[in-house]
């Protein structure tokens, strides 16, 4: 194998492939990113046996072949070398390491074969559709940050990706839960997505997918089998297996009774909450909320370190009520909102909380109270 590349392009590459590998492995192959030089074109592949990430660049291919390299070293090696420079990768004849040449600079890397490293992205895909980066994106950045880290409820460790009816329209939704809160977001559902069965996307691979979809104008081919998915974002290629378990009914603890509205500024409670929950416990965290006409008293009381209060100025005329929220959950939420406005739709001190979005319908947060 002997090619020549542009660094940019080819730490572009890397910087998408080698986030995919563990720094520690107990299987060394797992530690390489394998290159394969053909045509016109060096392609790039890595994996965790969980996730793959493939990748093609346009290159100088003076002799064809391929092999495996450590991933971080060569992303190490290649973000280091000068702007604007050529690199040349060639094997040895043994086959046994690497060249690596740039400008004056010289390194030689110890390879594994390439018949050694693991493929993962075998398999039919039963559903294919195109939906645009852009409401991938929203989908994601909407839910990703209620997705549990809890290890033992395995089956909320990622985001749920469905097709269902809503008043009458088909519609991509996305859901995740730890238990104490719940996002849901919602885009029309592209041709092809009807009767896709319901997946959980791992948290990983929800995390690479958000780095791809950067560019909002770009288009995501979505595939779907009931055990992984394929995602490809121009010369991008995702391979993801999914969470084998069943995603419990969400639709149970989204309340439909809640019938006392609080409307506010969102920037200004969120301002409020942050600003009285620095007296909070790590441990705690828990800010009351004591909900009249007009007003929102936000109150923490930290017997170690003291107290704190703050008035905000609210649209509410139903009954007096006292509810307790966990700080930091409320500011996660009041984070994804796009509207100027917040919304809670309250039932009493004990129930969960409904947050809607005044700037998107498409978008939904259920809160569970804290005792405070």
């Amino acid at each position: 194998m002997r090619v020549t590349i542009e660094r940019s392009n080819l730490l572009k590459s890397l910087g998408h492939v080698h986030r995919v590998v563990e720094r520690r492995n107990t299987i060394p192959i797992l530690s390489n990113v394998l290159l394969t030089a053909e045509g016109s074109e060096l392609h790039l592949k890595a994996t965790d046996l969980d996730l793959e990430i493939f990748e093609k660049v346009p290159a100088v291919v003076e002799q064809a072949g391929s092999t495996t390299v450590p991933a971080h070293m060569l992303h190490d090696i290649v973000r280091k070398l000068p702007e604007g420079a050529e690199v040349m990768l060639s094997m040895e004849e043994d086959g046994n390491s690497v060249k690596i040449a740039a400008g004056r600079s010289r390194f030689t890397l110890q390879c594994l074969p390439s018949t050694d490293f693991p493929d993962i992205t075998a398999g039919d895909f039963s559903h294919m559709f195109r939906l645009a980066a852009a409401n991938l994106k929203n989908l994601i950045d909407r839910t990703q940050f209620a997705i549990s880290t809890e290890e033992t409820r395995y089956y909320l460790n990622g985001i749920y990706f469905h097709s269902v009816e809503e008043d009458g329209k088909p519609v991509l939704r996305a859901v995740a839960t730890d238990g104490h809160r719940l996002a849901s977001a919602q885009a029309e559902a592209p041709s092809g997505s009807e009767g896709m069965p319901g997946i959980i996307v791992p948290r990983k691979a929800v995390g690479e997918i958000q780095k791809l979809v950067e560019d909002r104008d770009a288009t995501v081919t979505f595939e779907v089998s009931d055990t992984k998915i394929r995602l490809t974002v121009g010369d991008v290629i995702l391979t993801s297996k999914l969470i084998d378990g069943t995603f419990p009914d969400y639709t149970r603890v989204i309340p439909t009774g809640n019938d006392k509205e609080l409307k506010m500024d969102r920037a200004t409670f969120a301002a409020a909450v942050d600003r009285v929950s620095t007296i909070s416990s790590e441990r705690g965290r828990a800010v009351k909320l004591t909900i009249g006409e007009g007003q929102v008293v936000l109150a923490v009381n930290n017997p170690e370190s003291g107290t704190a209060t703050e008035e905000v100025a609210v649209g509410y005329d139903a009954e007096a009520l006292e509810i307790g929220f966990n700080s930091r959950y409320l500011l996660d939420i009041t984070n994804q909102l796009s509207g100027d406005e917040t919304v809670f739709m309250l039932a009493d001190s004990g129930s969960p909380t409904l947050i809607r979005d005044s700037g998107d319908d498409d978008v939904l947060f259920v809160l569970m109270p804290m005792r405070v």
